[in-house]
């Protein structure tokens, strides 16, 4: 069951063909992954689908009533007053209208009784009763049982639950929107889209503005989602976590493949080897036939001749009989050579605090760290920790605060900024190359080619390009220094998948030393001998890749989590041996003689704990009457108001507990 088709769609802007003849089907509770090179068309594909673009040919059927969500790239500005709590309201907004009826259902019920009590002196209590609305309690079971079975005792929770995993601090809760980032501004979309839970769910890059730990959050509850998910990402990782389901998308197809990226990347591989086999011995057919027709058309055999020809002719008119060149696109042709071996010691460190000079504050510590020749480290943690200043600290441009750096011997280092500051914004790319390596106009626009810059891109500056460009002239200028030591910052940043993974291959043949920092997981874990990871103001060293990294973190989380579950039992059980507590804070005093004061309060001190374990024990079994009520209307309200009451006489009494056992003074 598909809950989205679409035949024979194209798109067009002007003379300009985005694509075309695009088919394909959404099946119920598929998550689908949609790569492909920039520019092919794969955000307009999404905003069809979504219902935000017409095609400019063919068409796009839904599934009746099919509610569909959608994640732009970049969240577009509201007018709206709302706060971030606010807007998460807006997804249960069925849900607080039964909340409204349940609140006013009770406000009638109490109006109700409370004349029931007062009619029932003279004995009209039936009549009078109905007609003042003694029938809504039946009704507010109702409208109670509609509740609870649409989320209304969990929809707060699950508020919160969303925000925090996306990466909000409970202090932006009442900030409204309008205050809030682009970025922010994003993820609160994201957020209530999540909440909405549509049927189809359309998401545009959604780990754009996330921090690592947001991002595994949201492969965690996609990984659970019940609809169905479409996703645009550069971010293999997050496809691999997420999709079982991946197109490629083309100029005039998609292809499908089943599995997620891992898997997609193994199919593709055999695919277009089979197709490459396939396409060569039809060729090597077609030239054989073609050579018997040139050679017996007019001699003996003519007849068979003809023959061969008109079969050789159908088999090139019928519509894919004829098996095609595997597609190559267009990609990066990029290599990393060095001729200069560096000494075994590339980076030492020593007790190092990373900072600015200006304002002497340390963002991290780092430990005694060794890099040897021919590593791979790859320095991970949230945005703003200090990755970037830590790769200009090894390069000499902030002295650190504290400790030492030593680089090893007959380096050149290659360094690639995250925000690319070794391009002049006033350049052009044929000028940043030749400031690299003087050559001729042609011979620079022939480099340049091999990395996408074609006609008259060579000849823009630097200040219009977009942020892939600029990351493809950079790898184009690293690529000409022949360093054998190489800090790349974000490298992956604005490339899409094909150009990632010939980085990815590039990288991975590079007979040099590399610090790579990067949010890209996948790329971390083709390359990193070494994990060096940004927590809490201190760099730790982990030796081994990074999906053995991932294991040992959840082994140590595990262990967190469980300490933390036996310390909240322990608390639980606190209350209920305040005696021994108490007999602690008097400890000290065994030698004395206990003034008045002081056995008048031991006195008030038993009392109170008397009262708070009859409380604590009245809790309970209110509970357990909630739960073997069947769910009664009435029986349940006034229980849950007696709850109510019991727990705040019992959070009364514990404070008062606390406060006479404060020492003096």
């Amino acid at each position: 069951m598909s809950l989205l088709t679409f035949s024979s769609l194209s798109k067009s802007f002007g003379q300009h063909d985005i694509f075309s003849n695009l088919t394909g089907a959404v099946p119920y509770e598929s998550r689908v992954g949609i790569v492909g090179p920039n520019g092919i068309g794969k955000t307009t594909l999404l905003r069809i689908m979504a219902g935000l673009d017409e095609p400019s040919g063919g068409g796009v059927t839904r599934s009746r009533g099919l509610r569909v969500g959608y994640l732009p790239q970049e969240a577009v500005d509201t007018e709206t007053k709302n706060t971030l709590w606010e807007e998460m309201l807006t997804a249960f907004g069925e849900l607080l209208k039964i909340e409204s009826e349940m609140r006013r259902l009770e406000v009638a019920m109490s109006d109700a009784a409370q004349h029931e009590a007062a009619l029932e002196k003279y004995g009209h209590v039936q009549e009078e009763f109905e007609r003042s609305g003694g029938y809504t309690y039946e009704k507010y079971g109702h409208v109670q049982e509609e509740f609870e079975r649409s989320g209304g005792y969990t929809y707060e929770t699950r508020i919160k639950q969303t925000l925090e995993g996306l990466g909000f601090e409970s202090n932006q809760y009442h900030r409204p929107l309008i205050q809030l980032s682009g970025g922010q501004k994003t993820r609160a979309l994201l957020a209530r889209l999540l909440l909405e839970q549509p049927d189809l769910l359309i998401l545009d890059e959604p780990t754009n503005h996330l921090d690592i730990h947001a991002v595994e959050w949201l492969e965690r509850f996609l990984s659970e989602w019940h609809g169905s998910v479409l996703i645009v990402s550069h971010d293999r990782y997050f496809l691999d976590e997420v999709v079982n389901k991946v197109w490629e998308i083309s100029a005039t197809r998609i292809e499908e493949y089943n599995g997620n990226y891992s898997a997609y990347v193994m199919q593709r591989t055999e695919r277009k080897e089979r197709q490459r086999r396939e396409y060569e011995s039809q060729q090597e057919f077609i030239a054989k036939e073609e050579d018997f027709i040139r050679r017996n058309i007019a001699g003996q055999n003519t007849a068979q001749a003809k023959g061969r020809r008109r079969r050789l002719e159908r088999l090139k008119d019928t519509d894919g009989a004829i098996v095609n060149r595997p597609r190559e696109l267009s990609t990066l042709n990029l290599s990393l050579n060095t001729d200069l071996r560096s000494g075994d010691r590339v980076v030492e460190t020593h007790n190092v605090g990373v900072g600015y000079q200006d304002d002497k504050k340390v963002l991290f510590y780092a430990p005694d760290v060794l890099l040897w020749r021919g590593e791979i480290a790859a320095l991970i943690g949230p945005n703003g920790a200090g990755k970037s200043t830590f790769l200009k600290t090894l390069l000499g441009q902030i002295p650190p605060l504290k400790g030492k750096v030593k680089l090893g011997s007959s380096l050149k280092i290659g360094y690639f900024a995250q925000a690319h500051e070794g391009l002049d914004a006033e350049k052009t790319p044929i000028e940043e190359i030749q400031g690299v390596r003087e050559m001729p106009v042609p011979n620079a626009r022939d480099y340049l080619a091999k990395f996408l810059f074609t006609g008259d891109d060579v000849f823009k500056k630097v200040s219009v390009l977009s942020g892939g460009e600029r990351g493809r002239l950079a790898l184009a200028k690293l690529a000409m220094e022949g360093a054998n030591f190489l800090l790349l910052d974000e490298p992956t940043n604005h490339l899409d998948i094909p150009s990632q993974e010939i980085l990815e291959a590039v990288l991975s043949d590079f007979e040099g030393t590399i610090l790579l920092v990067s949010h890209d997981r996948y790329l971390i874990d083709a390359l990193a001998t070494q994990v060096w990871a940004l927590e809490e103001g201190k760099l730790e060293v982990f030796r081994g890749n990074y999906h053995e990294y991932v294991e040992m973190k959840e082994r140590e989380d595990g262990g967190a989590r469980e300490k933390r579950e036996t310390e909240e039992r322990g608390k639980k059980l606190e209350v209920g041996s305040k005696k021994g507590d108490k007999d602690e804070k008097v400890k000290g005093k065994k030698t004395a003689k206990p003034s008045a004061e002081e056995r008048k309060r031991a006195q008030r001190v038993q009392e109170i704990e008397t009262m708070i374990e009859s409380l604590e024990k009245r809790l309970a079994e209110i509970g357990d009457e909630i739960e073997s009520s069947g769910g009664e209307a009435n029986k349940v309200r006034e229980l849950s108001e007696e709850y109510a009451t019991v727990e705040s006489e019992l959070q009364k009494h514990i404070a008062e507990w606390e406060q006479v056992l404060q020492p003096e003074g």
